[in-house]
Formats: C-alpha cells, sequence, structure tokens
C-alpha cells in the first residue's frame, strides 16, 4: 500500500481550528522560553537577538500549515531549524518543532520524502558538528562529539518509528470502522431481503386466496348466494391475516429492538396452510415421513413458507387442484416436498416470477438446496432440503448434485 498520496481533498484558505493553532502557540512558547533560560547556561553560544526569536517563532508558525502541505512544512522546519543551529544560538528546545512536523508528515502518510528530509537535516547537522564548525560562530567553538551524534540519531530513530506506528495504528482504526459499517450494510440488506421475501410469501398466498374466492364469489352471487357467501367468508378471513402477519413483519422496521407479538409460523401450522388451499378450490395432502424433531426458528419458518409458496403456486399456475406435502426427517435434515399433477395453465399470472427466486434464496441462505421443475411424468415438484445445523449464507456452495440449485430456465412460467 503507498501512502504517499494525500489520503483527502486538498485543504484551502488559512487553516483553523485549535487542534493546528492551540499545539502552535503552546510550542512557541515552550521555544522562546526555554531557549531564553538555555542561553543564560551557554554563555559561549551567540546571544539571542530578534533574528533568532524570528527563528524560533518560524517553526511553530509553520506547524499551523501540517495538514495542508506535510512535506514542505517539514522541510521547513528543518531549514529553520539548521540556520538556527549555524547561526551559532543557544540549544535548547529548538529541535521541538522539527519533532511535530516530522511526526505529522509521517502520519499523513508520507514517509518516503519525510525520510529524505530526516536524513539530510541530520547529515547536515552532523557535517555542521564535525567540520563546519570552524567557519560558524561563535568563534572558538570545539567539535562535536560522536556520543551526540549518536544520540541526536537515536532521537531522530525513535521519531520516525513512533510516527509510523501512530499512523498503522490510525489506518487499522478506520480499517475496522469501515469493516463495522460494511458490517451494519450486510446485515441490513440481509434483513431487507428477509422482510421481502416475507411481505411476498404471505401477500402471495393470500392474495391468490383471494382472487380465487373473489372469482366464485362473482361466479355465484346470483345464483347461489350462500356459495358466494362462504367464498366472501373465506377473504375476509384470508385478508385478516395477511393483514395480520403483514403488521408483525412491518413492526420490525417500526421497532427493531422489540421482539414480534405473535411467533413466527412454522411447519406446526400446516393444518391452517390446507385449510386455506382447501378454500381456494385445491385439496392439499400432507405426509410425513420419520420423527419429527424440534426445528431451529428459521429452518421451522422457511420451510413452512416453502411449503406455502409452492402451494401459492400451484393456485395460480397449475390446472390441477390436488397437491401433496411431504415433510421428512432425515438425520441432521429436513426436507420439504410439494408436487402437483399439473398441467400449467397457459396465461396465468406469474406476479413478477419471485416465488421459486425467493425459495431458492431461502435455502441457500440456511446452506440448504432446493430443486424445482417439471417431473418426467408430468406435474411440478418443490423440492427443499434444510440443515439443521444453520451455516452461514457465505459458506461453500453444496457439492452434492442433488443440491445444486435449478436453473432459472426450469421455473414454472
Amino acid at each position: 500500500m503507498s501512502h504517499e498520496e494525500p489520503t483527502g481533498p486538498p485543504r484551502r484558505g488559512f487553516p483553523a481550528g485549535p487542534t493546528l493553532w492551540v499545539p502552535a502557540v503552546v510550542l512557541a512558547f515552550v521555544q522562546l522560553v526555554g531557549s531564553g533560560v538555555a542561553g543564560r547556561h551557554q554563555p559561549e553560544r551567540v546571544d539571542l537577538f530578534w533574528f533568532g526569536y524570528v527563528l524560533l517563532l518560524a517553526g511553530p508558525v509553520l506547524l499551523v500549515f501540517r495538514r495542508r502541505a506535510p512535506v514542505l512544512v517539514a522541510a521547513a522546519t528543518g531549514g529553520v531549524t539548521l540556520l538556527y543551529v549555524m547561526l551559532g544560538y543557544p540549544y535548547g528546545p529548538v529541535f521541538a518543532s522539527l519533532v511535530v512536523a516530522v511526526f505529522s508528515a509521517v502520519a499523513e502518510g508520507r514517509r518516503k520524502a519525510v525520510l529524505t528530509i530526516a536524513l539530510v537535516v541530520f547529515a547536515a547537522h552532523t557535517l555542521i558538528g564535525q567540520w563546519l564548525y570552524r567557519y560558524l560562530p561563535p568563534s572558538g567553538d570545539g567539535r562535536t562529539s560522536w556520543t551526540e551524534v549518536s544520540g541526536a540519531g537515536a532521537w531522530l530513530l525513535a521519531v520516525l518509528a513512533a510516527a509510523e506506528l501512530f499512523r498503522l495504528r490510525r489506518e487499522q482504526i478506520a480499517r475496522d470502522r469501515h469493516e463495522r459499517a460494511e458490517a451494519e450494510r450486510r446485515r441490513t440488506d440481509e434483513e431487507r431481503m428477509r422482510i421481502a421475501r416475507e411481505l411476498h410469501d404471505v401477500l402471495a398466498h393470500s392474495i391468490s386466496v383471494i382472487n380465487v374466492q373473489a372469482g366464485v364469489a362473482l361466479a355465484l352471487i346470483d345464483e347461489r348466494p350462500e356459495q358466494a357467501r362462504t367464498a366472501l367468508t373465506t377473504i375476509k378471513a384470508a385478508s385478516k391475516e395477511a393483514l395480520g402477519e403483514v403488521r408483525q413483519v412491518l413492526g420490525t422496521l417500526r421497532a427493531p429492538g422489540e421482539a414480534p407479538r405473535s411467533p413466527a409460523p412454522g411447519l406446526d401450522r400446516l393444518p391452517e396452510l390446507v385449510e386455506q388451499a382447501a378454500s381456494a378450490g385445491l385439496k392439499a395432502e400432507v405426509r410425513v415421513e420419520g420423527e419429527a424433531v424440534a426445528l431451529p426458528p428459521g429452518v421451522d419458518l422457511a420451510a413452512f413458507r416453502i411449503a406455502q409458496e409452492a402451494l401459492t403456486n400451484i393456485v395460480r399456475h397449475s390446472g390441477s387442484r390436488a397437491a401433496r406435502i411431504r415433510i421428512a426427517y432425515p438425520p441432521g435434515r429436513v426436507e420439504v416436498r410439494v408436487d402437483d399433477d399439473g398441467p400449467a395453465v397457459a396465461g396465468g399470472e406469474t406476479g413478477g416470477g419471485n416465488g421459486l427466486v425467493g425459495m431458492r434464496e431461502r435455502t441457500a441462505a440456511l446452506g440448504g438446496g432446493l430443486e424445482a421443475g417439471p417431473r418426467p411424468d408430468g406435474g411440478f415438484r418443490v423440492h427443499a432440503t434444510l440443515p439443521l445445523a444453520v451455516r452461514s449464507a457465505t459458506a461453500e456452495a453444496p457439492r452434492d448434485p442433488a443440491e445444486r440449485p435449478v436453473p432459472a430456465t426450469e421455473e414454472r412460467p
């Protein structure tokens, strides 16, 4: 990863904000007072006068622009510090501005440029202390010891290392924040998909029943008003149940922290589903194989919705008035199979063709598989396999050919 490019848009105008100028003011005070006190204990150095104070103030002033131009500020601060040393002024906290400038530039991701500046400043400082001191004020100044040179180098390396650690830590925090935001976005998208599937299943089934019963009522209202009354009663019951389930689903949007007021439907409500199908003119037979076991809530809901959607598809798309529902409990999974004898009704409403897509999404989210398509002997079959140990939706796809997703071309028109 390269850190030589600016990480944000260029800043324009005069820098503002206490995070920029307050440290500069504090540092200016420290350098002025500290260098003045240090000068009293270094009589051999050149006395501070107005130009020396200007150099002491120049570093903190430059630091105000450290976020706008970090490399330029680091280079300028290094030049001001070297000029101060070359003119023979007293040693003191003058290097503090350089430390802050280097630290800030590395934290902004300008490592290579700052490393070059730091090496140049260190080499120039060493050159002054080891050779150029003879030609620079104050007169009679001695050579800097290699211990002092090594100490300055160690301090410089420590500053660079601390700045790099700070930069890495800040990037890690930013990555963690981004990952949390992405995870939250994924959870939101998954919740939206779940709600969309719930609404589709509830509305598609109930509206199909209502549509069939409304047709019956219209056909019989004049000749057989009592049977029309029965159809209208079924419409009322189906619409009431649909409204109740829609309110429950939408309630999670209004108050996501609250628990549902009624339990989510499961396979224990299959008798109600069969009764609703019967009111729409579809006779459904339920057969259970194996010993029923308690299902995880998500698996139980998915199994119920798959059976519900399969019956809805038969009501809307099949000429058959009979369906067979098989619930099996092999070890470690539950299977839901719904068959009808067809044939498909030409010109029937499809409702957008999302029913089988929704069933596949439900099974895939639980780590299961779905087969849906015409049977060799005619009719249509929906066969879902749901594991009891729910896997993540991102887990590896099942390798059993019997669990492969069926291409969209196999969906009923």
